[in-house]
């Protein structure tokens, strides 16, 4: 096996990994903590910048910072607009999100990043249709970030 694919491997099913912790602890607490949000940026963007060294290809790692640029920016203005709308967490949670999904192409951080919206809508409108929430109603919406992504991923 190349041992860059392996690695690349590795890296997925560790986002994997992070990515079902944050589920529970958001849908648990509606809090996507620091100490776990911010050291996975910090990886992913130092692996990104290995990887283009070591490729000697720059391209998806530009792609990736861009992507975290524009996916964490628009959290960003969500939660300016409406601060009881958007935490914090999501906005940090936003660029990792948008970092994994740009460094996979531009597809995928498009798929990735609606896909986490409907997905939450569909959600949010099945809970109001059962009467277990109304419009006031606070939803953890870093599930569906990251179910998005994986989307992102996979169907881009």
């Amino acid at each position: 096996m190349d041992p860059r694919l392996a690695l690349l491997s590795l890296v997925h099913v560790m986002l994997a990994g992070v990515g079902g912790w944050l589920i529970v602890i958001d849908a648990r607490t509606h809090r996507l903590p620091n100490r776990i949000v911010l050291p996975t940026l910090a990886a992913l963007i130092v692996l990104g910048a290995g990887d283009a060294l070591v490729t000697g290809q720059s391209t998806a790692f530009l792609r990736a910072l861009l992507g975290m640029v524009i996916l964490g920016g628009f959290y960003a203005v969500l939660r300016g607009i409406s601060r009881a709308g958007m935490g914090g967490g999501d906005v940090k949670l936003a660029a990792v999100i948008g970092f994994v999904l740009g460094w996979h192409g531009w597809q995928s951080l498009a798929i990735g990043a609606a896909s986490a919206f409907v997905l939450g809508a569909l959600y949010a409108l099945v809970l109001i249709l059962l009467r277990r929430a109304h419009g006031a109603t606070r939803i953890a919406f870093g599930p569906w970030m990251i179910i998005g992504a994986l989307l992102g991923i996979v169907l881009g």
